[in-house]
Formats: C-alpha cells, sequence, structure tokens
C-alpha cells in the first residue's frame, strides 16, 4: 500500500511506516485493501461516527487498474462497513470526474493546517 501512495507521491504515510499503520488502523477509521495475489491495488480509508457523518480520508487504486470498477467498489465497500448516512471528501482536479460520475453534491471544502510551533 505504501508504494501506490510513494507513486502518487502521498507521502505522509511512506514517511513513517509505523504511523501510517497506527493511523490506518486506529479507532473510528475503516480501511479496505484490494490485492491482486501479493500485491496491493488499491485501498480506501474512511473515517466515521458509525451513525451520520463519515469522511474518505484515503482513495487510491493502482494506475494500471483505473476505470475497472475498483476505486468505486473499494469506497462503498468502507462507507457500508464504517456506517455514515453520507460521504465527505476533498479531491484533486484529476480526480473529479470519478466523484461527479457518483450521487453527490458539491460542497466548499477546506483542509486546515496547525499554525505552526513558536
Amino acid at each position: 500500500m505504501l508504494e501506490l501512495c510513494t507513486a502518487e507521491r502521498w507521502l505522509s504515510l511512506p514517511t513513517d511506516p509505523e504511523r501510517a499503520l497506527r493511523a490506518l488502523t486506529s479507532p473510528g477509521s475503516t480501511t479496505m485493501v484490494a490485492r491482486d495475489s501479493e500485491q496491493v491495488i488499491g485501498v480506501c480509508q474512511v473515517l466515521s461516527d458509525g451513525e451520520i457523518q463519515a469522511y474518505c480520508a484515503l482513495l487510491l487504486v493502482a494506475a494500471h487498474r483505473r476505470r475497472t470498477g475498483l476505486g468505486r467498489t473499494l469506497l462503498l465497500s468502507a462507507l457500508t462497513a464504517a456506517g455514515g448516512e453520507r460521504l465527505d471528501l476533498l479531491a484533486d482536479g484529476a480526480a473529479l470526474p470519478f466523484y461527479e460520475s457518483l450521487r453527490h453534491r458539491v460542497l466548499a471544502g477546506f483542509r486546515i493546517y496547525p499554525d505552526p510551533v513558536p
């Protein structure tokens, strides 16, 4: 899974594999992994209160497996397992056509970072 993140230049998880494991298995986190034999070809992490709110923190599918329905399957399976009436997420421009193909509503969003430590 960390290889997929590295290939996409999403370096937060591969930088510290032990931290990545804690994040992907933390309470309130549902992580679905798709494999082809021993190779990880997709991953989705959903954070949820189990009732109403859910947030897709990570959805990544190997380049050679995109446009096969795997991303949709991972996303909807993770939401079902995590629980929730709706799923919020942030997406970059390249992923917009995928998310637009799902039943959705567009809302403004922000990613907030803590102030730097003095």
